[in-house]
């Protein structure tokens, strides 16, 4: 039996400025064999990673790190493989939370095999029967984070309405035809075509905005503010419009936060992950029954990693967007939520 492997890696060349290029990372194969099993005593477990998930928060590990984004997460390493959520198989433990052959969800390199502290990771029931890469988007971190932004931080009201930028508006027709006649909304518009932002907010919502979901920042926020309700709410678990510019958009439209007393809490999906279990019992009846409907976007080959990456964050996805790499019977994905 196989007793070492080699690696294959996703590693970041440089700290990059400005929107990330493909340049910016490179395809490499460690030169160190990778055993496939575990140090006695060291708590760890082995795995083979199987999908690994790409998200706009990523480009921000891909700076130079300040006071204010390590207060979020760690950056990336120049010459060290880059991380993400990642889908993976135990393949040896030395923690008895785990055994060869768990699938787990959690923390991991954009590699073939980690080895990984065992701390913050899940363990996938696989007698659920939905599919594994969900574990990357809606039943994962992106799922909790909306989750916890609507429920937990806006506890909405039945009669209120609701907004999320990723649902109503999006950057190009082909997204705008996907939220209309794949999701089902009312209505949506391409905040790209539109020369007055807050004229396009008082067409789609006359009435005005009680919860809203921030993702976007920049001019979107600064016209949502005018139409927020007094009372409003506004959960913020990211401005992905300002991570890669050197000088960030300027907001006119604060005071509204003021005169019509609008809560505006800023959040990470890490400070409710104790929340997980509650989750999965409320979003897996509506996935069962098909009531929340899900797409993914894939494209092939672990080496198109990098691709897929900066592909979302230059905006060219449709929602989810997957690496699969298919030799013997390794499957990897690279996954995002982003409009």
């Amino acid at each position: 039996m196989e007793t070492t492997v080699k690696n294959k890696q996703v590693i970041l060349r440089n700290y990059v400025k400005g929107i990330p290029k493909e340049s910016d990372l490179m395809i490499v194969t460690a030169s160190d064999p990778v055993e496939l099993k575990v140090k006695p005593g060291s708590a760890a477990v082995m795995v083979k990673n199987l999908y690994l998930s790409c998200d706009p928060y990523m480009g921000i590990l891909m700076r130079e790190p300040t006071p204010s984004t390590l207060a979020l997460l760690d950056a990336f390493i120049p010459g060290k493989p880059i991380a993400g959520i990642g889908v993976s198989q135990v393949i040896d433990s030395d923690d008895p939370s785990f055994t060869k052959g768990d699938m787990i969800w959690g923390i991991v390199n954009w590699e073939e095999y980690s080895t990984i502290n065992p701390a913050g990771i899940f363990k996938i029931d696989v007698n659920v029967n939905v599919p594994l890469s969900y574990y990357t988007g809606i039943l994962g971190m992106i799922g909790l984070t909306a989750y916890a932004g609507f429920y937990e931080i806006c506890s909405p009201k039945k009669g209120e309405t609701c907004v999320c930028l990723c649902g109503f508006c999006a950057g190009s027709k082909q997204k705008v035809d996907l939220l209309l006649k794949k999701f089902g909304y009312d209505d949506a518009f391409n905040y790209k075509e539109e020369p007055d932002l807050d004229s396009a907010l008082k067409r789609c919502f006359p009435k005005g905005i009680d919860i809203y979901f921030e993702n976007v920042g920049g001019k979107m926020l600064d016209a949502v503010l005018l139409n927020m309700k007094p009372y409003g709410r506004i959960a913020v678990c990211g401005m992905i419009s300002q991570y890669h510019l050197e000088t960030r958009d300027r907001l006119q439209n604060l005071p509204d936060i003021i005169f019509k007393k609008i809560r505006m809490q800023g959040f990470a999906v890490y400070d409710f992950i104790d929340r997980f279990p509650k989750f999965l019992e409320f979003v897996l009846p509506y996935i069962k029954e098909e009531k929340l409907t899900y797409v993914e976007d894939i494209v092939e080959g672990l080496e198109n990693g990098p691709a897929a990456l900066v592909g979302l964050l230059h905006g060219q996805t449709l929602v989810s967007k997957f690496s699969r790499l298919l030799e013997s019977e390794e499957i990897y994905h690279v996954s995002c939520m982003d409009m």
